[in-house]
């Protein structure tokens, strides 16, 4: 057969079991947008458009001629080109099952295990688990319990790895992953849907979704087998060579000098993290050549394809055959499979390729961990350039020019390498040791290193000691070009004799070695961990009892995992029932199953355009002219929008709340780097991408002056918003009193607070369609509808009514989606208006960025008086506070912050808050706006006086809590009764369920015997003060007495609908008639519409979801009473009577069905307060190794040897005798150890990082009395870990004008599932409800205690300092040691500086100085 013959011109493909054939397609296309603008599955959602976040996740099956089998991969549609997938079939979470025909298995556990809070992410998690169970199937495993698959607990967990969750905190999604796993233990399963307290395990198992491995989904039609070929098409926009002779033939014709440009594509994934807009005339797929496909074993190594996906490779190194390598060569490529596990996402695994990897490692300068491991293993890459074939050692390669198009990379080849036995005698022990390692802000993977390294070591026994016969020595990643072999230091440790003094003059030749170029982000650090690294593995070799606990111990958190345990406990309510009842979210089997419809999902109308901000980039400057390189429009631009734009009597108005205005554009002037200067419109939303991308903007400064980037600028310059005198909060008590009867004072401390971004999955969004009579219609993601409403109007110059706003569901929000959201629906609305065409725009990941704005950043300077015995009299705080371009919310947070700030009894409160003026983009209202600052504050000043008066901060905190009496002196009006003041019992009781001060005595115990880790333990309170806010609702009974309801409240993920159903069905159950046992189902909550529902207000503060149940009920108690009489009617004539029955007879009387209400709050209840506790465990891995001893055991747990060899290694010691058991045990269950390595306790091993792994958190959260305690659960624990992710690794970080930095996954790093508690303990508690509220509900609160994983961090840095104290690294008493500031966010880098960059250092010269001595 011809090559010609082979291939196809046609793309043919299967969606979900349909057919799919395209002639011609543009072939930067990627499957995610066709998928989402073709097709009608738009389950898979666009998040971050980059790979990081798995929202877009799929899974893609192709079939394997030669195996006769199908291979089963979930990948990143977002980057997966729709090119490369001619052949192969995509299931998305819709080909899974649905609502009309029939939910998936998974589908119903994740709704019943309360797995989908905004949902936006839900249905890629469905595949994530999806793809998991199906390759489980075919797993070489015993078959598992019915209704079970073939998957373990740790395989169901990392399912999820790489997806994001901004909302649940994870926990119920990992239980719904284990829910399915054979070893499974059911009681460890958390609250959900399905079973209730004191079910026995059978029962529980039973009410489980029935889960049948052997029915599962076909993921490749049959039809597709034939045809999987290769694609070309007609254009020759894309091309498939079969040879390489094909394709150097392809290169030499388009590469002629005729300006043609080319791409080489295998996987596509490098533009997640590049972004290329660049234009490309030809795409040439390299996947069908066979020598870039291969992979090759023999004696001398492994050789890899250049085309070879990374999780290919993976298995390929992991693959053994008996007798082919040698033991230790076996050795090195498991250890190198087993950091390649931790290279991205499993996602971008499936389809990157290795030499994709490598070439933009040297071409681009990626921080690549396989290019560090393939250079420490002196691996040889082939290249062939026009007709030239080169072998080129690893070094080499990294070394040339940057490769071009000419250039193509074939192979790269780990060589088997042995033990050099050249000079030693027959006895001599010799041994190959290599060990890689990486520094990341999450363990498992999804995140580019700080830095990596890969050692390899030929080490014999001597009569001295060890001796290094050779090394290398790889650092990469660290802020240089390329990784590099550290030659110095290993041409200094070649012939030594392994000691001490040895190991310190190698680690200072690698601090001299490893410089990360001027501009790297924390270089200090990154020199720091290439010190460690070393120390890491050569210290086992040197001091092999330098470790006195065992590496892979289980500590207190049960069986290793990503998510070992969790509790949860709730008490249900049936006094109101439903209300009080845990059922399940009202949408979530929607959610799961991709039919839940986000603003993103409704159909493009048509002629539909499609819109994208341009960004300013400078903070304060002249806009001369917006243009384009070229004269012409680029590619599928229709228009560019702007200030100039707005219709006569319209306003450039972008924003409104109660205290002022945003432009929706920068007129003449811009105000702050990232603001929008106009607004593209194309014909697809990439076309308006890439057009807003192309655009310039000339500047000028002239007569400007400087910008005002800082609130010391601002300060100086006196500028300030005004905070509203009622929105002031007042000081409390004599300040002045206060500090002359303190003994002890500390003036002027400093604090400083950064930012931090919402991280919705699903970004801005907002499709308005010009209507009738100059009326627009616009379908908007925003909490506050009613505010996007008068924006438009105002922008556009035309009477309110003639706009509807419409928002169905919004994919998270957190405060994000209130005053940001108009700018989008404004910007859409007006390029509308002039182009008479419906506009939509979906916001890129970064522009979303840009002008998000988030938290408002401050600088708090305090000054605070205390007695000896540590109460505190006095606080004095001056907060300058950075409000940003425009006022916003910012008004706001002076109250919340000194609400949250006074959950202590400071004897006297007095403060000066300053709103400060910058330009910068303008800060809004983030979830616990103020308070999660304050809460901090708070605890850093207890630290402080607790660390002055070297006494315990537990007790310091206790001694400051309030009283009931100093309670309502402080909170004076909402104090509430002196039995609703919870918080000193829930102290108590936190103390006695987390066995709070035995787990301190136990903490104090572990950090003397360990040197290399420590642990802290922290216990906080909090106190929240909640308002309540107006809100309408609407109740109408339909002639089949179903019941539709509106509420101003806007479903953000947090429940409000289901809540809304239970008290709607409560309230009309008080009718006392047959079949309200039913209610709960005939009641829909329906989308908010501004001309339907009128002052809808704003959902946010925790308090939307309980007031909006207060105007439901409200609604159903006057229709109840409008029924009344019907009832009694209907009795007396039929004995029973049925809600139908009255309902039905009160339509025939002519009786009004509808009620709607204005809930104003009663002053009395306007203000209340909410109390909770958690106790946080942090373990801070400072320097980690495995004791050899140790080794031993470890490795016989899992190899399943005899226990008696043990005892017989046990006596001897060699270091060595270590390395070849663990090499034994390897060998014997590979996939054991690998999986201990690398799932078990991955930040256990190997981490000299300053990483924090939070062991354990307890929470005890007092909800008043909860409208839905599962929904209260996982607001509470999604809070939590969102609140973490503010502590410990959020940076949202902007450069010197002004302009933010962190746009992207790549460099902003949310909590993920292996960043969590491992255990995490909550109880809801039902304390009562106060007579004029409607029971109590809050999501918000619970961020605040995150404070505590901080605390814990805090705790646990101190004991390490305490420690470097004594090796002599820092100076001054113990007590001076703990005087530290931690910052927020206390990122690696932070604790590690904190713990002491030169730890190792002082570390060796200690143990020197002790060895001199005796």
């Amino acid at each position: 057969m011809s090559t010609a013959a082979k291939k196809l011109d046609t793309l043919v493909f299967a969606v979900n079991g349909e057919r799919f054939e395209l002639s011609d397609v543009d072939p930067s296309t990627t499957l995610l947008e066709f998928l989402r603008t073709q097709t009608r599955f738009k389950g898979v959602k666009l998040s971050c458009g980059e790979g990081g976040c798995g929202a877009c996740d799929v899974l893609l099956s192709k079939y394997d001629p030669v195996l006769k089998q199908v291979e089963n991969d979930k990948v990143n549609s977002c980057l997966a080109l729709l090119c490369s997938i001619n052949g192969c079939s995509i299931t998305t979470t819709e080909g899974l099952g649905n609502s009309k025909d029939g939910l998936h298995p998974i589908h119903k556990r994740m709704a019943g295990f309360h797995a989908s809070q905004c949902g936006f992410c839900t249905p890629a998690m469905c595949i994530s688990l999806f793809s998991a169970l199906v390759n489980a199937k075919n797993a070489n495993r015993p078959e598992p319990p019915p209704g079970f698959s073939k998957l373990t607990v740790l395989e169901a967990e990392q399912a999820i790895v790489g997806n994001l969750c901004r909302c649940t905190g994870y926990r119920p999604i990992a239980d719904t992953c284990k829910s399915f796993a054979a070893d499974v233990d059911i009681e460890d399963l958390g609250i959900n849907a399905f079973w209730k307290k004191g079910d026995s395990i059978e029962d529980k198992i039973s009410k489980l979704p029935f889960y049948d491995p052997n029915d599962e989904i076909c993921t490749y039609p049959e039809f597709l087998k034939y045809e999987s070929k290769p694609l070309n098409f007609k254009s020759q926009s894309w091309s498939t060579p079969l040879t390489i002779e094909e394709l150097q033939s392809l290169l030499q014709v388009h590469l002629a000098g005729n300006g043609t440009k080319i791409r080489l594509v295998v996987g596509n994934t490098s533009t997640g993290y590049y972004h290329d807009l660049e234009h490309y005339d030809k795409y040439i797929d390299l996947r069908y050549i066979p020598e870039l496909s291969l992979i090759r074993r023999d004696h001398t190594g492994i050789e890899i394809g250049a085309t070879v996906p990374i999780s290919k490779a993976i298995l390929a190194l992991r693959e053994e055959h008996e007798g082919e390598l040698c033991s230790e060569a076996e050795l090195v490529f498991q250890k190198i499979a087993n950091h390649m596990e931790r290279v991205a996402s499993e996602s971008i695994r499936n389809f990157a390729s290795v030499g994709g990897n490598l070439v933009i490692a040297q071409r681009r300068y990626f921080r690549s961990d396989i290019a560090t491991i393939f250079l420490a293993v002196d691996s040889i890459v082939s290249i062939i350039t026009g007709q030239k074939h080169e072998k080129l050692t690893f070094e080499e390669f990294l070394g040339r020019p940057p490769l071009d198009s000419k250039s193509v990379l074939l192979s790269v080849k780990i060589p088997c390498r042995k033990p050099e036995r050249k000079g030693l005698s027959s006895e001599t022990e010799t041994k190959l040791l290599f060990e890689s390692y990486r520094a990341s802000p999450r363990p498992l993977g999804n995140a580019l290193p700080f830095l990596n390294a890969a050692f390899l070591a030929d080490i014999s026994s001597s009569k001295t000691g060890l001796l290094v016969n050779n090394i290398h020595l790889a650092f990469g990643a660290y802020g240089t070009k390329h990784a590099i072999r550290a030659r110095k230091v290993e041409e200094y440790l070649v012939g030594k004799v392994l000691s001490f003094g040895v190991l310190y003059e190698a680690v200072k030749l690698v601090k001299a070695a490893v410089v990360p170029e001027h501009g790297t982000s924390y270089p200090a650090y990154r020199s720091s961990l290439a010190v460690g690294f070393l120390f890491e593995f050569l210290l086992p070799l040197i001091d092999p009892d330098s470790v006195t606990s065992d590496p892979y111990e289980f500590d207190d958190v049960g069986n290793p995992g990503l998510v070992s345990s969790a509790k949860q406990v709730i008490e249900p309510s049936k006094e109101y029932y439903p209300v009080g009842k845990p059922i399940m979210k009202t949408e979530a089997a929607l959610q799961a199953s991709g039919e839940a419809i986000y603003v993103d999902d409704i159909p493009s109308p048509e002629n539909c355009l499609h819109g994208a901000f341009i960004h300013s980039t400078k903070a304060l400057a002249w806009v001369k002219d917006v243009k384009f390189e070229s004269k012409s429009l680029p590619d599928g631009v229709t228009d560019i929008i702007s200030f100039k734009d707005i219709p006569k009597g319209g306003e450039n108005i972008g924003s409104n709340t109660q205290y002022g205005d945003e432009p929706l554009f920068a007129d003449d002037i811009t105000s702050y780097a990232g603001q929008p200067v106009a607004f593209v419109v194309a014909d697809t939303q990439k076309h308006a991408d890439v057009g807003a991308a192309m655009a310039i903007i000339d500047y000028d400064t002239e007569g400007l002056g400087p910008p005002i980037l800082t609130v010391e600028e601002a300060f100086e310059r006196s500028c300030f918003f005004e905070v509203p005198s009622d929105m002031y909060p007042a000081q409390v008590g004599d300040f002045s009193k206060g500090m002359s009867e303190a003994d002890h004072k500390i003036l002027s401390a400093e604090i400083r607070l950064g930012s931090q971004y919402f991280f919705y999955m699903e970004t801005q969004t907002a499709l308005a369609i010009p209507d009738e009579d100059n009326c627009m219609v616009v379908y908007s993601s925003s909490q506050c509808p009613e505010n996007v409403h008068t924006v438009i109007a105002r922008c556009l110059g035309i009477p309110e009514h003639n706009v509807r706003v419409i928002t169905r569901r919004v994919g998270g929000g957190f405060g994000g989606k209130a005053t940001k959201s108009m700018h989008i629906a404004a910007a859409s609305a007006l390029a509308a208006h002039k182009l008479r065409r419906p506009v939509r725009i979906y916001v890129n990941r970064k522009s979303d960025m840009l002008i998000a704005g988030g938290r408002q950043p401050m600088k708090i300077t305090y000054s605070v008086g205390f007695k000896s015995n540590g109460k505190i009299t006095a606080l004095h705080l001056d907060i300058l506070i950075n409000s940003g371009i425009v006022i916003d919310l910012s008004p706001i947070v002076p109250g919340y912050m000194i609400g949250s700030l006074k959950k202590y009894d400071w004897g006297a409160l007095s403060f000066n808050i300053k709103l400060c003026k910058t330009n910068t983009s303008a800060k809004t209202s983030m979830r616990g706006p103020g308070e999660v600052y304050a809460t901090f504050i708070a605890e850093a000043i207890i630290e402080r006086v607790a660390s002055t008066l070297s006494m315990e901060v537990d007790f310091i905190r206790t001694i400051n809590l309030h009283t009931y009496e100093s309670l309502s002196f402080f909170y004076e009006g909402s104090a509430g009764e002196p039995q609703e003041y919870t918080l000193p019992s829930i102290m108590d009781k936190l103390a006695s369920t987390s066995s709070f001060e035995k787990r301190i005595e136990m903490t104090k115990e572990y950090n003397l015997c360990d040197k290399w880790r420590k642990k802290g333990i922290s216990r906080v309170p909090i106190i929240h003060q909640c308002s309540l806010q107006p809100i309408p609702a609407k109740v109408s009974i339909l002639w089949d007495g179903s019941v539709a309801v509106e509420v101003g409240g806007i479903e953000i993920g947090q429940g409000l609908w289901t809540k809304v159903k239970q008290m709607t069905a409560y309230a009309f159950s008080l009718i006392q008639c047959d079949g309200t046992e039913d209610l709960l189902d005939k009641v829909r909550v329906i989308q908010a519409d501004t001309l339907s529902l009128v002052q809808g207000g704003i959902t946010a503060g925790s308090s939307t979801s309980e007031s909006s149940c207060g105007a439901v009920r409200v609604c159903c108690d006057i229709l109840v009473g409008r029924l009344a009489p019907l009832k009694e009617k209907l009795q007396k004539q039929m004995g029973s009577v049925t809600w139908d029955d009255i309902i039905l007879q009160a339509h025939s009387e002519n009786v009004n069905l509808s009620a709607s209400t204005y809930l104003v709050p009663d002053s009395n209840s306007l203000h209340y307060l909410n109390y909770g506790a958690a106790v946080s465990e942090s373990r801070q891995f400072l320097q980690r190794r495995i004791q050899p001893q140790l080794a031993w055991r470890s490795a016989f747990r899992f190899s399943g040897l005899p226990i008696a060899s043990f005892h017989a290694l046990d006596h001897n010691p060699s270091p060595l005798s270590a390395i070849f058991l663990i090499a034994l045990a390897t060998s014997l269950n590979p996939s054991s150890i690998a999986t201990k390595d690398t799932l078990a306790r991955p930040v256990e091993v190997n981490i000299i990082t300053g990483e924090t792994r939070i062991l354990r958190s307890d929470i005890i959260y007092d909800c008043g009395q909860s409208l839905n305690p599962a929904v209260d659960l996982g607001q509470i624990e999604g809070a939590f870990v969102q609140g973490i992710g503010f502590f410990m690794s959020e940076e949202y970080l902007s450069n010197s004008d002004g302009m933010v930095v962190t746009v992207g996954t790549w460099t902003y790093e949310i909590p993920t599932i292996d960043t969590i508690p491992t255990r995490f303990n909550v109880e809801v508690l039902n304390s009562g409800h106060h007579k004029k509220r409607v029971l109590s509900s809050k999501g918000e609160p619970p961020l605040l205690l995150a404070v505590s994983v901080h605390c814990a961090t805090r705790a646990a840095i101190k004991e390490a300092r305490k420690q470097l104290r004594s090796w002599g690294g820092l100076e001054g008493s113990d007590s001076e040691s703990t005087l530290f500031d931690l910052e927020v966010p206390a990122t690696m880098p932070v604790v590690k500086q904190l713990c002491g960059l030169d730890s190792v250092e002082k570390y060796l010269q200690f143990c020197a100085s002790l060895s001199d001595s005796t």
